[in-house]
C-alpha cells in the first residue's frame, strides 16, 4: 500500500523508492526530489531570464550563472514545498493524493520538517549571496510572495496568480545578476511566465478537483470547469506573446523567433489534447511544461551565440 511506504500517490517507482537510504526518504519527499518537475518548472523562467541576457549581449550568457540558478531552484523549491506541507498538513491527510506525504503520515514531525526547511533555505541563501547586491535583495523579496502562497487556496479561486508570481521569480533574477538592474525585458517576461504558471498549475489542479470541492479548497480548475480549455488557451496565449516581447525587446533574433513559435505550438497542443476528466492525462500535460521550457531556452541560447 503507498501508505506503507511512505510513497505519495503520484510519484512512485522513482529513484528515491529504489535507490535512496530509507531515513532520508521521507525528507527527499518532503522536498520533491522524488518528483523534480516542479523544480524544473521554477528553473525554467531563471534560465530565461539569463537567456535574454545573451540575445541582448550577444554572445553566450554566464554559464556559472546557469549553474547557481539550477542548484537553487531545487533547494528553494524544496523549501518552499516544505513549508507548504508544513501549513497543509491537516488539509494533505483529507486528499487521496497527498495523504501519504511525510507530514500527515507521521513519517517525520513538524520539528524536523521545520530544520529541513531551514536547511534547504540556507543552501538558497548560499547560492544567492554569490551574485551582485541587487539581484540578492530582488530574490529576499520573494520570500513574501513565497509565505503566503499556500494559505491562498483557503481565500480565492485564483491561488494561481499567487503561485506564478512566486515561480516565474527567476525571470526578475538572471537579468540583474548580469546588469545590476531590472529593465522592461525582464519585466514583461515576469508577467509572461506568470500567465504561463496559470495555465499549467490549472491542468495540474485538475487531479484534485473533486477532494478540493469536498474540503472546501479553491483553484482555477473549480473556477473554470468546463471552460478550461478557453481560458487555458487565453493565458497560455497571453504567456506566448508577452515573453516574445521580452525576448525582441532583448534582442532576440530569427533563433528566437523560431523557438517562440516551438513553444507556442506546444502549449497549443496541450489545449488541444486535454482531457480534465482524466487525472494521469492531466499530470502528463503537467509536466510536459518542463520541455516546452527548455525549447525556448535552448533557442535563446543559440540565438544569444549566432
Amino acid at each position: 500500500m503507498i501508505e506503507s511506504t511512505g510513497r505519495v500517490a503520484d510519484a512512485t517507482g522513482n529513484w528515491v523508492d529504489v535507490l535512496a537510504p530509507p531515513l532520508a526518504r521521507p525528507y527527499l519527499r518532503l522536498a520533491r526530489l522524488d518528483r523534480p518537475i516542479g523544480s524544473w518548472l521554477l528553473l525554467m523562467p531563471c534560465w530565461w531570464s539569463v537567456g535574454l541576457t545573451g540575445m541582448h549581449d550577444g554572445h553566450l550568457p554566464n554559464l556559472w550563472h546557469i549553474a547557481l540558478f539550477f542548484v537553487g531552484a531545487f533547494a528553494m523549491r524544496g523549501a518552499g514545498c516544505t513549508w507548504n506541507d508544513l501549513v497543509d498538513r491537516n488539509l494533505d491527510g483529507l486528499v487521496e493524493r497527498t495523504r501519504s506525504r511525510p507530514i500527515p503520515s507521521r513519517q517525520v514531525t513538524i520539528g524536523q520538517a521545520t530544520a529541513f526547511m531551514l536547511a534547504q533555505m540556507l543552501i538558497g541563501l548560499l547560492v544567492l549571496t554569490q551574485f551582485n547586491r541587487f539581484t540578492v535583495t530582488t530574490g529576499l523579496a520573494s520570500l513574501l510572495v513565497v509565505v503566503i502562497y499556500p494559505f491562498m487556496k483557503r481565500i480565492t479561486y485564483w491561488p494561481q496568480i499567487f503561485l506564478g508570481l512566486a515561480f516565474s521569480w527567476g525571470a526578475l533574477m538572471g537579468w540583474p545578476a548580469a546588469f545590476g538592474r531590472l529593465d522592461w525585458a525582464p519585466l514583461v517576461l515576469y508577467a509572461g511566465s506568470i500567465c504561463w504558471v496559470i495555465g499549467y498549475d490549472t491542468i495540474y489542479a485538475h487531479q484534485d478537483r473533486e477532494d478540493d470541492l469536498l474540503i472546501g479548497i479553491k483553484s482555477t480548475a473549480l473556477l473554470f470547469g468546463e471552460r478550461t480549455r478557453p481560458m487555458l488557451a487565453s493565458f497560455y496565449a497571453a504567456a506566448v506573446v508577452l515573453i516574445a516581447i521580452a525576448g525582441f525587446i532583448a534582442g532576440g533574433g530569427f533563433v528566437f523567433a523560431l523557438g517562440i513559435i516551438a513553444f507556442a505550438a506546444h502549449l497549443a497542443s496541450q489545449v488541444t489534447r486535454l482531457d480534465i476528466g482524466d487525472p494521469a492525462h492531466c499530470l502528463m500535460l503537467f509536466k510536459s511544461n518542463r520541455d516546452a521550457g527548455l525549447i525556448l531556452f535552448g533557442a535563446m541560447l543559440i540565438d544569444s551565440i549566432l
